[in-house]
């Protein structure tokens, strides 16, 4: 527990994103509230895909189908069961969470471009299934009753505390990233994605190893999901099971450094920036995800291990503090 407590990468990369998260609380910006509010999202998401595919090195496209059918689960319980946001946020996790569980013990048999082509396969299928299903409105989605926020004392103070809440979501998932990857099954996990087979043959249990992460990945992207559409007031099935964000995801990890703590910090704060520009600028507003593409091609061809990795690499004496 010590060695946990003196690491100066624990404290660095939570710090970074708590200072961060905590500025919009102390300016009371509402600009500067939704700006972090897309930062701290994707820091999520990106650092939970990257226990999948930083850690055992199975590339997920279909990531944000934990996002989107978390959301689903987390707002009917809110809009029509007159849920509160934080009970129904964890039962979306743990509906999420066996979900990922289940699949994952079908599809993480697949490896290479097979399990990456099944990942899209299972984001598609849910999202059919949900356009064709009455009860959560079809096609058209659901839309929330704006008396609902005030359970929370009306929608400005609802925006608010799911802003917090979202904090301190975020915080939980980096530093579950954090103990996966300082952890013995996070040393499992690193020798499935250099030699799986070499994994198995020291007897490292790889099947149940990287169904157990895959769950794990599922955890806060459900969470993020209710949490982003609660504060929306309304869900439909384009929007929650967007593919180009699982992409977006697999870039911000990329260019922070996979397979490392800080790196889809680092990652997902410098993308959604320059995401934030790209759909802004008259010029470039309809570029954005072929932006995304030559990225990514640049990132693989020039610094294959990101930012991070590439401190790390370069400077050997700040790899105690960039985990």
């Amino acid at each position: 527990m010590m060695r946990y407590v003196r690491d100066p990468a624990l404290w660095l990369t939570t710090l970074v994103v708590l200072v961060a998260g905590v500025w919009p609380l102390i300016t009371r910006s509402a600009t500067t509230r939704e700006d972090m509010f897309l930062i701290l999202m994707f820091v999520t998401l990106a650092s939970s895909l990257n226990i999948v595919l930083g850690y055992t090195g199975y590339v997920n496209f279909g990531h944000i189908v934990f996002f989107g059918l978390g959301g689903y689960i987390g707002f009917y319980l809110i809009a029509e069961k007159g849920w509160h946001v934080i009970p129904a946020a964890l039962a979306a996790s743990l509906g999420v969470v066996l979900f990922a569980a289940i699949l994952g013990g079908i599809i993480l048999r697949l490896r290479g471009a097979y399990f990456a082509l099944a990942t899209i396969g299972v984001n598609e299928a849910v999202r059919s299934f949900i356009v064709n299903w009455d009860a959560v409105g079809g096609a058209v989605g659901m839309e929330m009753n704006f008396s609902r926020y005030q359970d929370y004392g009306g929608p400005m103070n609802a925006l608010w505390f799911a802003y917090i809440l979202l904090l301190i979501v975020t915080l939980a998932s980096v530093l579950l990233s954090y103990f996966v990857r300082t952890s013995k099954f996070g040393l499992g996990l690193l020798a499935i994605r250099e030699d799986e087979d070499a994994a198995l043959v020291l007897g490292i249990p790889a099947p149940k190893a990287k169904t157990i992460a895959f769950a794990l990945s599922a955890i806060f992207p459900a969470i993020v999901g209710t949490l982003f559409f609660f504060k929306n007031g309304n869900i439909e099935p384009g929007d929650a099971f967007r593919l180009h964000m699982s992409v977006e995801g697999i870039v911000m990890i990329m260019l922070g450094g996979y397979g490392t703590v800080m790196g889809p910090v680092v990652g997902a704060a410098t993308y959604e920036r320059l995401r934030g520009f790209l759909l802004t600028s008259p010029l470039f507003k309809n570029l954005q995800l072929a932006f995304a593409g030559v990225l990514l091609l640049l990132i693989i061809i020039f610094v294959p291990s990101g930012v991070v990795g590439w401190l790390r690499n370069r400077f050997p004496k700040v790899r105690r503090i960039l985990a």
